[in-house]
């Protein structure tokens, strides 16, 4: 049985952290999968919510490019609904603890465990020459979560690995240097599963371009709409379709209200409504549910110096948090080399 963390043996919120790679403006995929759920999530939890540009730079990718994306993504989290007086929203260079806290737990992750990650199994594949961080980026995502001793973390399926290694990280730490971490909970969202991009077959992906950015505006959104796959065997107008396998119908469910959703469904199985009809109804859908996050950026975007100060707080109150944990981290590990001669 696991000990109490803080957030519960107070009977304070529990904590949860998540974070998502600064690749530029968030997509409706990010959308979908993460920020509307960690947007609601405020509510119920004390919330930590990171831009982790350390894990970006394993990609490669043109460093030119990176602090741009840190603000674009910045500018989604806020537009979305991330709010800086109820969460902490910060970037994770900015507090040097994470990468202090990743390297400390190399002392207790064995190569095996890295090296039968799904994720690193695939990308390695990509690869002439396969970087050490590509390897050890699973032991910055767990210092990333257990550096603020996190109860649990929102994670689609496709993450579940890479969590349950944290949580191996924080019982061999325990079990090596005492009772410290917790064991963080994956929270998983029921019911929404693998969001597909509008191909029709890989997930959402800005690099595939697949998905829509959430502060398109509408001429955007329409022309990204208009390309998605529809039911195959639907060649012509005249076909009757089949809306259970068709994922524009899918992606309705998540912007369209159900009397409407059922009368597409209706219209696609009679051939009595075509396919750039429901293509056109989404568009449309997607435009309202987006049209405030449009305005929000707008502000942002107009007000950079003010996006700038919301960072520079969230890092300044994580720090704190950060701060606390790695004097315990180090006095247990035996790096705490000044509490011995008294200074």
């Amino acid at each position: 049985m696991r000990s109490m963390t803080p957030s519960e043996s107070s009977g304070t919120k529990k904590r949860i952290f998540s974070g998502m790679q600064p690749t530029g403006e968030a997509h409706l995929g990010n959308y979908l999968g993460a920020l509307r759920r960690w947007v609601k999530m405020q509510d119920d939890y004390d919330c930590i919510w990171c831009i982790v540009d350390q894990h970006a730079i394993t990609g490669g990718g043109d460093p030119a490019e990176l602090p741009g994306h840190v603000v674009d993504l910045a500018v989604s989290y806020l537009a979305v609904g991330l709010d800086p007086e109820r969460s902490i929203i910060f970037v994770q260079s900015d507090v040097h603890e994470h990468t202090e806290l990743a390297w400390l737990f190399n002392a207790v992750t064995p190569v095996g465990d890295l090296e039968r990650m799904t994720q690193f199994k695939d990308k390695s594949q990509r690869v002439e020459s396969i970087p050490a961080g590509l390897l050890n980026y699973p032991v910055l995502q767990a210092a990333d979560i257990l550096l603020y001793k996190a109860d649990g973390v929102p994670v689609g399926e496709d993450q579940k690995q890479h969590l349950e290694l944290t949580r191996d990280i924080a019982r061999k730490f325990n079990a090596t240097y005492g009772e410290t971490f917790p064991e963080t909970e994956p929270l998983i969202e029921r019911g929404v599963g693998r969001i597909v991009g509008l191909d029709g077959d890989a997930k959402m992906s800005k690099s595939l371009g697949n998905t829509v950015p959430i502060l398109a505006e509408p001429g955007e959104v329409w022309d990204r709409v208009r390309t998605a796959v529809t039911d195959p065997q639907r060649i012509r107008r005249s076909d009757p379709g089949r809306p259970e396998v068709c994922n524009v119908f899918t992606l309705h469910g998540f912007f369209t209200d159900e009397e409407t959703r059922a009368d597409l469904a209706d219209g696609c199985r009679s051939a009595t409504i075509g396919c750039i009809d429901c293509k056109r109804v989404l568009s449309d859908n997607i435009v309202d549910a987006f049209g405030p996050f449009r305005e929000r950026a707008e502000h942002y975007r107009a007000h950079p110096d003010e996006v700038r100060q919301i960072l520079d707080d969230g890092a300044e109150r994580a720090r704190i948090i950060a701060k606390q944990t790695m004097e315990e981290v180090r006095e247990r590990m035996g790096i705490a080399w000044r509490n011995a001669v008294g200074t």
